[in-house]
């Protein structure tokens, strides 16, 4: 089932310059494995070493914080758009 991935500016080194990116998954989970196995590295800098997101990075599934929904296991389904967001930080 594809989905749209938004990428942003600090990741499109990764994706050939892509903003948007097509990939398959029913849940998040599978949607990064998807983007790893198109852009290689990109599932480093979403998660860490142990499996899960990073701390600076959220993700949105049509808008909505998928750490108020199911974490990584959020379910998909054609046409839902996935954000991919770094947190910025200020001082």
């Amino acid at each position: 089932m594809p989905v749209l991935v938004r990428i942003p500016t600090p990741l499109r080194t990764l994706t050939k310059g892509n903003a948007e990116i097509q990939a398959k998954g029913a849940t998040i989970d599978s949607v990064v494995d998807d983007l790893e196995r198109q852009f290689p590295g990109l599932k480093e800098r979403l998660l860490d070493e142990t499996g899960e997101l990073r701390r600076f990075i959220n993700i949105y599934v049509n808008q909505e914080d998928i750490r108020f929904l199911q974490a990584k296991k959020t379910t998909l389904k054609d046409g839902d758009e996935v954000s991919i967001v770094p947190a910025i930080a200020g001082g």
